[in-house]
C-alpha cells in the first residue's frame, strides 16, 4: 500500500488508489491528500450538496464544489461552514 504525506492532516497515510477526477485537480489530490482526508471531504461535500440543494450535474454547483476542494484540500482555506439561514441557496 502506497502512502502520501497529506497536506491536510500532515501525516504519512494511505493514498487514494486512483484520481477522483480527470486532469490536474485529480492528480493533485492523489499526490497530496490521504484516503482518510478524502473520505472526510466527501462527507463534508455531501453536507454542502444536501444543505444548499446543489445538483452535482449543474455547472454552477460543480464550480462551487471544485472551488471548495481547491480551497479546503489543496489550498490553505477553511471549509465552507453551513449557514442554516441560507438553506437552499448559495451566494456567488
Amino acid at each position: 500500500m502506497s502512502t502520501v504525506r497529506c497536506r491536510r492532516c500532515e501525516e504519512d497515510a494511505p493514498r487514494l488508489e486512483r484520481p477522483p477526477f480527470k486532469g490536474e485537480r485529480g492528480e493533485r489530490i492523489v499526490e497530496q491528500i490521504c484516503r482518510n482526508c478524502w473520505g472526510e471531504w466527501l462527507q463534508h461535500q455531501t453536507l454542502l450538496i444536501n444543505h444548499y440543494g446543489l445538483d452535482p450535474r449543474d455547472r454552477k454547483s460543480q464550480e462551487f464544489l471544485y472551488s471548495q476542494i481547491d480551497d479546503v484540500l489543496l489550498g490553505d482555506g477553511e471549509a465552507e461552514q453551513v449557514d442554516t439561514s441560507k438553506k437552499g441557496e448559495i451566494e456567488w
